[in-house]
């Protein structure tokens, strides 16, 4: 038994004493389908490869699927509405060559980005507008390495300055405010100015907050949010995206010449953004994209984000515009051979080569040094035609202070923050949302936000292969358990079939709590309504779904769902990586249907679904899916709602269910399909 299995059977727990008959068995007792989800789950810390697309118009399809997907994981599908940014630029300073002034705007009402403009001084005329997301240097804008630590970075190469090199988070923007370009350097969550939302809470959450985790007025990282898809990833992100309105409206910024750069979590923060927003004409993730660690903080990560990509994929989203990154010796040192050499694939296909770099400086560790900049700086220079002489070599400069750089003074306070502060974010968030799917009255926003929460359909279901274990004669019926194997997916699910003598080609799939076990009475005998379609001639299915079944030890029940090896209790570490039960759940009766309806011999003419007991959410969302080709379906009224749930280990918990409509609006979209 592996390591995970015996995990696994740790969050088995005894039944309640519902007694049932036991359907066929596919398998052997005691041995386990042959299915990849028993495996230990993918983390942030697994091998995520990306292969290149063979032609363009493959990979215009794919990225438009991941484009949307990511929208949906962000929390930012719809956009929210956006409101007045009311920017207050302040505290101008003139530096000599360049100035630099203090900023804060909101994003949403009330909720406020903060952080300094680096301006040229020149008189007149249009400049480049640059991005900068710093990553998680400690206080941010606000960052010294100290005098003692950059004697070591100079004398090692990685900084040239002992005064501007205690400063990478000013020495940069600086230097490209000297060549000419406009930089808003905007402070992540918990940095700096940002402290409506704390440093404990976007990056250093660890328990889950028993009073956040409500029905109403809930905060970050609890069920609730993660059903309505609001993370800390999602609302810095929105931020980024507000920070691009803000540069636009700059009189001396050339809308049309927009960079992004970031290193670690800034890294993170530039490739989203440039695979979500058309603005940017040029990007820098530097120390990030890499085919190894995907991100570990809590601000880069989200429920339903990389369970179909990987970092890699995300930033050749961006192609073919200009993508600058560099490797260190940390998780992106193997770039060079993993990864990059993809990345290149995907240019030269798009006809772009020489539009893709990778500057590796495995010398030093993880970075944003001197060298990683100027690589930076020349391919700004370059794409955003700044036009400075080259090679750009950065000077010196005197540091700001902190207390020069902050935005907050008795002119300008600082504004509340705090619980009370998250969960009216949250609430108005949510309502925001609400009203612009209100919008959606085709139901085809719907439709695509729910194909994103689980995460295949009837077209991507995969290749399914029948495997029949035994054969009984009942009389009047054939009795035939066996596993279906998808073999795209490496997943099996055991499943039994129950043919009639006299067949009138259509097949009768019923879900059951208990599986294929819950078609049975007490008694042996066949359920009433199972026996009934038989005796009309019908093929009749039982099936056992992930974690139902013969996917158990007998007598056992499945009440909670594994999660990844990570002490920190958000979802994000677990379902950004993994598929949802309920997902996976909906994964076995696509397999199922694309067996009967394109494998089976001879095919099925029509196929109806039956929810029985509770089963009736993962039914409509199968059928809530485009192009399932499903006939007919007995879905039962049901008072299940996502919404209600307050343990993000149920296994009928799904990310994103309640922001798009709940159980109400997905059996609408059953009942409504195009």
């Amino acid at each position: 038994m592996t390591p995970f299995v015996s995990r696994l059977l740790l969050i088995f727990i005894l039944g309640t004493g519902y007694i049932q008959a036991d359907a066929p068995r596919s398998l052997p007792e005691g041995q386990l389908p042959k299915d990849v989800r028993l495996d230990p789950l993918k983390d942030l810390n697994g091998y995520f490869p990306f292969t290149p697309p063979a032609t363009k118009e493959a990979w215009s399809e794919r990225a438009a699927l991941i484009k949307t997907n990511l929208l949906v994981a962000l929390g930012l599908f719809p956009l929210p509405t956006r409101h007045p940014l009311n920017p207050v630029i302040h505290g101008r300073m003139d530096r000599g060559d360049y100035i630099v002034e203090k900023v804060y705007f909101e994003s949403w009402p009330g909720f406020f980005v903060t952080g300094n403009l680096y301006r040229p001084k020149t008189k007149g005329g249009r400049h480049p507008g640059i991005i900068f997301a710093h990553g998680h240097w400690e206080n941010g804008r606000f960052y010294d390495l100290g005098s003692e630590n950059i004697k070591k970075e100079v004398a090692s190469g990685a900084e040239k300055y002992a005064e501007g090199g205690r400063s990478l988070l000013q020495a940069l923007p600086v230097q490209l405010a000297r060549m000419g370009c406009v930089v808003f350097q905007l402070d992540m969550l918990g940095y700096a100015d940002s402290q409506q939302i704390s440093m404990a809470i976007a990056h250093q959450f660890g328990k889950q907050r028993p009073e956040m985790n409500t029905v109403e007025n809930w905060g970050l990282y609890s069920p609730q949010a993660e059903a309505h898809l609001q993370s800390i990833l999602g609302l810095q992100t929105w931020n980024t995206i507000r920070a691009l309105d803000f540069l636009e409206t700059l009189p001396d910024v050339d809308a049309s010449r927009i960079g992004v750069t970031g290193a670690s979590g800034g890294g993170t923060q530039t490739f989203i953004i440039g695979a979500i927003d058309a603005r940017p004409k040029v990007a820098f993730p530097a120390v990030m994209v890499s085919t190894a660690m995907q991100g570990g903080c809590t601000c880069e990560n989200a429920s339903l984000l990389r369970i179909h990509t990987s970092n890699v994929e995300i930033a050749g989203l961006f192609a073919p515009k200009p993508l600058g990154m560099t490797a260190a010796d940390d998780w992106t040192k193997e770039m060079p051979t993993k990864g990059f050499p993809q990345l290149q694939q995907l240019y030269l296909l798009l006809g772009h080569p020489e539009n893709v770099q990778l500057t590796a400086r495995l010398e030093f560790g993880h970075n944003y040094n001197y060298p990683s900049r100027a690589a930076m700086y020349d391919l700004f220079n370059t794409h955003l035609h700044i036009g400075a002489k080259t090679p750009i070599i950065e000077t010196n400069y005197v540091r700001l202070t902190r207390e020069e750089m902050t935005v907050w003074d008795a002119q300008h306070p600082q504004p509340a923050g705090g619980p009370d502060f998250e969960r009216r974010l949250l609430r108005e968030l949510h309502q925001d949302s609400e009203k612009n799917l209100a919008t959606d009255t085709s139901l085809s926003k719907h439709r695509t936000a729910w194909s994103s929460l689980i995460g295949r359909t009837f077209q991507s279901a995969g290749n399914v292969e029948w495997n029949r274990t035994a054969k009984v004669d009942r009389g009047d019926f054939i009795e035939m358990p066996g596993t279906l194997r998808n073999t795209t997916y490496s997943e099996e699910v055991p499943v039994f079939f129950l043919y009639p003598k006299k067949w009138n080609g259509s097949t009768v799939l019923f879900l059951h709590p208990e599986g294929k076990s819950g078609l049975y009475e007490a008694n042996g005998k066949l359920r009433p309504d199972v026996q009934k379609a038989l005796d009309e001639g019908a093929t009749v299915a039982g099936i056992d779904l992930l974690g139902q079944g013969e996917f158990l030890p007998k007598g056992q029940k499945y009440l909670q769902t594994p999660k990844v090896n990570n002490p920190r209790e958000a979802a994000a570490y677990t379902f950004g990586y993994n598929s949802s039960v309920f997902a996976q759940r909906v994964h076995d009766i696509l397999s199922f249907t694309r067996y009967v309806r394109s494998q089976h011999e001879p095919p099925t003419k029509k196929l109806t679904l039956v929810a029985l007991e509770g089963t009736a959410p993962l039914a409509a969302a199968v059928l809530a899916l485009s192009g399932t080709p499903i006939d007919a379906s007995n879905l039962p009224k049901t008072e299940f709602r996502f919404s209600q749930l307050l343990d993000f280990r149920s296994p009928d918990f799904l990310p994103g269910a309640a922001k798009y409509g709940d159980v109400p609006k997905l059996l609408r979209l059953a009942q409504s399909l195009p």
